[in-house]
């Protein structure tokens, strides 16, 4: 066996890697079809979306969190280190939590993007890297990609079966 290949245990799906799907009937979540399978024009609210990220029914000091950072966002489009800072204290939040669990989490299923301004501190010898995070449209076009991706191979299994039966 091959040792740069890492055994990963069986034990499911990491948190940190997983999104919240409840099921497409429950009451969580708010009907997006027909049905004869075709989309609504009913739109989510942010609150509906962060809830596939972090889910109130278990999350729910993170997901109250997340929902207050991302409206921010809505709000201003770009928010810097100082910004945050005060959002933070504003809303009597643990910078562990907001720094290790929300920030990290938004970033990656690509609702957020973070970059770093770095700044030539004149008075000391150090260089400091602010923080600078605004809206990403990447969460959207992953899910977009996974939807259009299943709808053209169901399409196409369908249309296929209709071709055997003319044949």
């Amino acid at each position: 066996m091959d040792e740069s290949v890492k055994k990963i245990a069986s034990r499911g799906i990491p948190s940190k890697e997983s999104i919240y799907l409840p099921a497409y009937y429950s009451e969580e979540v708010r009907r997006f079809q027909d049905d004869s399978e075709n989309m609504s024009r009913n739109i989510w609210r942010t609150e509906e979306i962060v809830n596939f990220v972090f889910p109130s029914k278990y999350q729910a000091v993170y997901h109250g969190i997340a929902l207050k950072f991302i409206n921010l966002l809505f709000d201003k489009q770009v928010v810097r280190s100082e910004e945050i800072s005060q959002f933070i204290k504003d809303n009597d939040v643990s910078k562990a939590t907001f720094y290790n669990r929300i920030l990290p989490r938004l970033r990656r299923v690509g609702m957020i993007k973070l970059e770093r301004e770095i700044e030539d501190d004149l008075k000391a010898t150090k260089k400091r890297r602010k923080m600078k995070i605004s809206l990403s449209k990447t969460f959207g076009n992953y899910f977009s990609k996974i939807g259009e991706s299943w709808l053209a191979a169901v399409d196409d299994a369908r249309s296929r079966k209709q071709q055997n039966r003319l044949l």
